[in-house]
């Protein structure tokens, strides 16, 4: 997952002194043996986005070359739902770059993350993984082979006995220290997890959401992850909210990434910070200001958004979380460092960085790096229930339409909001905004009206668009935000039925 240098915390990278994308199955076995690893387990993400596993005990050299040169059969319907049972046979077929050391297994085991075939040897074409590939290599095409990279915000609930020491302020847990976080050290243990794994980690902290509800306490956290090519990120994103469960149940916590998990608090979002490159340069900035590719890639974001709600916003409690005043989108638009936009300029250290660090520490003289590097442009909408590989292949769709649209950079200065609440003065800006849908039925008349566009270049098939469509419309939840004012229960049953949802 990106470069390494031989003394990291990567234990595979360092092991082999190489970086992971040069992995080879040769590699993989010398590492077996010289690390007396006995099981193998694929791993593989269902259409709910949880990772699934083959446990695998190998005997013999040629079995564990076997399994390592062809993966094994699976029954693809009771993965995928629209695969028809009578042409359900599949192939998992091991992807070496993503295998890590299992820290959870007594037994040593290593774990490696697949891809589907079909019975002729190629790729399934609805995966969600194959099709994040597909959009990654169109939009290569589409720019003259710029790199998109990712960096997702990762945010959760822990759910524990109450303590009685300490309690944090209602909906006031940002960035809190303990004793006042009680799990601190269960993040902690996951960040160190998931970089041993490969992962690439910026940063983890307490989030701004937290409460007791009878007799027990939800605290809000956030791993934030670095920028990494798209279809590593989705790799890493995918592993570190399996190794959040597993550590969870461990400690006989319950976690959830659900949308939303109670009427009133915070909810979990999963923003997705992005940038394009090209020759090893941020083209997000130029001169200390956005640049055009920025734009176009906004304005590609934007005009897509209500349909990438289909990918990013899965389920009815997912439009829970997008309504007004809550720090989380309703409304198509743009801004710098607002974070009631849908799409967001954060800080970016186009400043005078070199400055503060001097003016902090007046001995530090020398210059330091270019910052500029570090710009990105963070999408808000998604939250933990999307499917992982399906919401980034729609962000990679969404900016190779930007920059196949003639006007994308006029599309995206018009919808330049500059306000972090749309009440009062700002109200007349806010009627002239597109809005995002309010359901998931809403949300696949979005995903119907726009599916040419991620049909193109064969991203994304017409039976995923289908699935993905006919999933979200079973949920009949058209009419959801008027209901819930005649039944307020209804909130905490959709809470319960999503609660382990993506």
């Amino acid at each position: 997952m990106g470069q390494q240098p031989r003394e990291c915390a990567d234990a595979l990278a360092r092991f082999l002194g190489k970086d992971r994308r040069s992995f080879t199955k040769a590699d993989i076995i010398r590492y077996i043996l010289a690390n007396h690893i006995e099981v193998i387990n694929l791993r593989y993400a269902g259409a709910d986005g949880r990772l699934k596993t083959l446990n695998i005990v190998f005997h013999d050299l040629d079995y564990l070359d076997a399994i390592l040169s062809c993966g094994e059969r699976v029954d693809g319907s009771s993965l995928f739902p629209s695969i028809p049972s009578g042409e359900s046979d599949l192939y998992v077929v091991p992807r070496y770059r993503t295998a890590f050391l299992n820290p959870f297994t007594s037994i040593p085991a290593l774990d490696i993350l697949c891809s589907y075939y079909t019975k002729d040897g190629t790729p399934l074409e609805t995966s969600p993984e194959y099709t994040l590939r597909k959009a990654r290599e169109a939009l290569g095409r589409a720019t003259g082979y710029m790199d998109y990279e990712v960096m997702g915000e990762l945010e959760y609930y822990v759910a524990s006995n109450a303590p009685g020491l300490f309690p944090a302020d209602d909906q006031r847990g940002y960035h809190e220290s303990d004793p006042f976080n009680k799990s601190g050290e269960l993040r902690v243990e996951a960040m160190r997890r998931v970089v041993e794994a490969g992962g690439q980690i910026k940063y983890g902290h307490s989030e701004v959401g937290n409460f007791t509800r009878d007799g027990v306490a939800y605290e809000q956290n956030e791993i934030e992850f670095l920028p990494a090519p798209v279809d590593e990120a989705a790799d890493q994103l995918v592993i570190a909210k399996w190794m959040l469960r597993v550590l969870a149940h461990r400690r006989g916590m319950n976690l959830t990434f659900a949308p939303k998990i109670t009427d009133g608090k915070a909810g979990n979002g999963l923003h997705v910070h992005t940038r394009l490159k090209k020759g090893g340069e941020n083209r997000m900035v130029k001169d200390g200001k956005l640049s055009d590719d920025a734009l176009r890639a906004i304005s590609g974001y934007l005009d897509l958004a209500p349909a990438l709600t289909a990918f990013g916003n899965a389920n009815p409690a997912s439009y829970l979380r997008l309504v007004p005043h809550q720090e989380a989108p309703t409304l198509v638009c743009w801004g710098d460092r607002n974070r009631s936009a849908l799409v967001r300029v954060p800080l970016g250290w186009t400043g005078n960085a070199n400055g503060m660090i001097t003016d902090a520490n007046p001995r530090e003289t020398r210059p330091t790096a270019d910052f500029s590097q570090r710009q990105t442009v963070e999408f808000r909408s998604p939250d933990g229930s999307a499917d992982i590989y399906l919401l980034l292949a729609g962000l990679t769709v969404a900016v190779r339409h930007g920059f196949e649209t003639p006007d994308a950079i006029a599309r995206a200065k018009a919808r330049y909001a500059d306000a972090n609440d749309f009440a009062g003065e700002h109200q007349a800006l806010a009627s002239r905004l597109e809005q995002l849908p309010a359901s998931c039925f809403e949300s696949a008349n979005c995903l119907q009206a726009r599916r040419e566009i991620f049909e193109q270049h064969g991203v994304f098939s017409p039976a995923l668009v289908d699935a993905t469509i006919a999933n979200l419309r079973q949920f009949n939840d058209q009419h959801l935000r008027e209901e819930i004012k005649t039944n307020p229960g209804l909130v905490m049953e959709l809470v319960r039925r999503h609660f382990y949802c993506g």
